[in-house]
C-alpha cells in the first residue's frame, strides 16, 4: 500500500518542483526589467553614458522583449515548450554575462538587446509549461498563483535586490547573478519538465506573418520608449507609429489568409482572452507607475538610498507571496476570476490615489506603507485571474500564441503606461515650476499627477472586468487540494 502511494503522490511532487524551476526561470527574466534601475548611477559612471544614452541599457531590453513576445510562443508551440524553455534560459545566461563582463556602452547596450530577445522566449513559454503541467482547476489556480507572484512582485524584488548587490558588489553582479541561477534551472528542466510538443501542429512557421508582426512591434515599442525625447508629435515619432500600425495591419490580412497562421484570429472571438488582454494593458501602466513613480519619488523627494528604497517595497511582496502560497486559488476556486479582478484592481487603484496625494515631507508609516499594502493586495489578487482570463478557453496548441499575447499586452501597456506617465509628470513639473514652485515641490507635483492617471488606469481596467469577463462558475476545491 505504501509503495502505491508513494508512486501516486511522486508525480505530483515532480509537478511542483518542476513549477518551482520554472519559476525560478521567469524569476531572473521579470528580474531583469527593475533590477538595473538603482544600479544606473554607477553604470553612468563607469561607462562614461550620458543622460540620452544611459536610458537605452532599460530600453534596449524592453524593446526586443516586446518585439519577440509572440514569434517566442508560437516557436514553442511548433517545436516544444520545454526546448524553447532551455533555449530562453541559456541564451539568457551568456548574454548576462556579456552584460557582466561589458566595459564599453556599445558591449552593454547590444547585450541587454539579446537579453531582450531570449527574454521574451522565456516569458512566452513558460505560461504554457505550467498549462502542460497542471489540468486540474484547483490545481492550476494555485500554480498561476504562484506563477503571478513571481511575474508581479518581481519588479520590486528586482529593485530591492539591485540595491543590495550593487551596495555590496558593484553593478556588474545584478547580472552576473543570472550565470548560476541559469545553470541550475537547466539542470532541473532536464529532469523535471515535460517534453510535450503539438504533433498535429503543421512544422512550418508563418513566416510572413512573423517578420511583419515582429517588426512591427518593434517599431511601435521603439516610438514608446522615444517619444518622450523626440516628442509625441514629432514626424519621427509619427512616422513610427505610422510604419507600425501599417505593418501590423498587414499582419492581420496576412493572418486571415494563411492556412497556418502566426495568432489564430479567432483567438480574439474568446471574450475572455480579448478583455483580459486590454485589462492587461491598463493594469501594467498601472503598475509601472507604482515600481518605477514610487521609487522615484522615495529616492529624489524623501531621498531614500536604494536598500531603502528595496525595503520599502517588502510589505508588499509578502503580501503578493501570501496569495501566491494559495490565498489566490482559494479566493478563485470560491468566486471565479471576474470578482478578483475587480476587487483587485479597485484596491490598486486606491493605493495609487494614496500616492497620489503623498507630500514632499512624507513618511514612510503614514504616505508610503497603506499605498504599499493596498497595491500588494490588489496585485495578489488580480493578477492570478487575469492570466487565468487571458489563457482560458484556449486549446493547447495555442498556449503558447496566448501567452505571448498577454505579455504582449504587459509590455506594450507599461512602456506605455511609463512613457505617458513620465511625460505627463514632467509637463506638471514645469507648469508648477513657472508658477515659482520651490523645485521639489514642481517635482512631487508631477508624481502626483501620474499617480493620479495610474489610479484612473487600474480603475478603467476594474470597469472593464465588471462588464466583459464571462463569469465562470466557482467550483469546489477538491479535498486534496488542500
Amino acid at each position: 500500500m505504501r509503495d502505491d502511494q508513494s508512486s501516486a503522490t511522486k508525480p505530483t511532487d515532480r509537478r511542483w518542483l518542476a513549477l518551482t524551476v520554472l519559476c525560478l526561470g521567469v524569476l531572473i527574466d521579470v528580474l531583469d526589467t527593475t533590477i538595473v534601475t538603482v544600479a544606473l548611477p554607477s553604470i553612468k559612471a563607469d561607462l562614461g553614458f550620458n543622460d540620452t544614452s544611459l536610458a537605452w541599457v532599460l530600453n534596449a531590453y524592453i524593446l526586443t522583449f516586446g518585439g519577440f513576445l509572440l514569434l517566442g510562443g508560437r516557436l514553442g508551440d511548433l517545436y516544444g515548450h520545454r526546448r524553447w524553455f532551455l533555449i530562453g534560459i541559456a541564451g539568457f545566461a551568456l548574454t548576462s554575462l556579456a552584460c557582466g563582463l561589458a566595459q564599453s556602452q556599445e558591449v552593454l547596450i547590444a547585450s541587454r538587446a539579446a537579453q531582450g530577445i531570449f527574454g521574451a522566449v522565456i516569458a512566452a513559454v513558460a505560461l504554457s509549461l505550467i498549462m502542460d503541467l497542471f489540468t486540474e482547476p484547483a490545481e492550476r489556480a494555485k500554480a498561476m498563483g504562484v506563477y503571478a507572484f513571481v511575474a508581479s512582485a518581481g519588479g520590486s524584488i528586482g529593485t530591492m535586490l539591485g540595491g543590495f548587490l550593487t551596495h555590496a558588489f558593484n553593478w556588474h553582479w545584478i547580472f552576473l547573478v543570472n550565470l548560476p541561477i541559469g545553470a541550475a534551472v537547466i539542470a532541473f528542466s532536464l529532469k523535471l519538465l515535460p517534453d510535450t510538443h503539438n504533433e498535429h501542429a503543421d512544422p512550418r512557421l508563418d513566416v510572413s506573418g512573423a517578420l511583419t508582426v515582429t517588426a512591427g512591434m518593434l517599431l511601435a515599442v521603439y516610438a514608446v520608449i522615444n517619444g518622450n525625447v523626440a516628442g509625441w508629435t514629432s514626424p519621427q515619432t509619427l512616422g513610427l507609429f505610422g510604419a507600425a500600425v501599417a505593418l501590423l495591419v498587414i499582419f492581420l490580412v496576412i493572418e486571415s489568409r494563411v492556412a497556418h497562421p502566426l495568432v489564430p484570429l479567432s483567438m480574439f472571438r474568446l471574450r475572455n482572452v480579448s478583455t483580459a488582454n486590454v485589462i492587461g494593458v491598463l493594469w501594467a501602466a498601472a503598475m509601472f507607475a507604482w515600481f518605477f513613480l514610487s521609487a522615484l519619488y522615495m529616492q529624489q523627494v524623501l531621498h531614500y538610498d536604494p536598500l531603502q528604497v528595496g525595503l520599502a517595497f517588502l510589505p508588499a511582496n509578502l503580501i503578493m507571496a501570501a496569495f501566491s502560497l494559495g490565498l489566490s486559488a482559494r479566493v478563485v476556486m470560491r468566486f471565479g476570476i471576474r470578482v478578483p479582478i475587480v476587487c483587485g484592481l479597485g484596491l490598486a487603484a486606491l493605493g495609487l490615489a494614496l500616492f497620489a496625494r503623498a507630500p514632499v515631507d512624507g513618511t514612510f508609516v503614514v504616505d508610503i506603507l497603506p499605498g504599499m499594502l493596498l497595491l500588494g493586495l490588489g496585485a495578489g489578487m488580480a493578477f492570478n485571474p487575469v492570466l487565468l482570463a487571458a489563457m482560458s478557453d484556449v486549446s493547447p496548441s495555442e498556449s503558447g500564441v496566448a501567452s505571448g499575447l498577454v505579455n504582449t499586452s504587459f509590455m506594450m501597456g507599461g512602456a506605455l503606461g511609463l512613457a505617458v506617465l513620465a511625460s505627463l509628470a514632467a509637463a506638471r513639473t514645469g507648469q508648477l515650476s513657472a508658477a515659482n514652485a520651490d523645485a521639489l515641490t514642481a517635482l512631487n507635483g508631477g508624481y502626483q499627477a501620474a499617480f493620479a492617471v495610474g489610479a484612473v488606469f487600474a480603475v478603467l481596467a476594474a470597469v472593464l472586468g465588471w462588464v466583459f469577463i464571462r463569469m465562470a462558475k466557482p467550483v469546489e476545491e477538491p479535498e486534496a487540494a488542500h
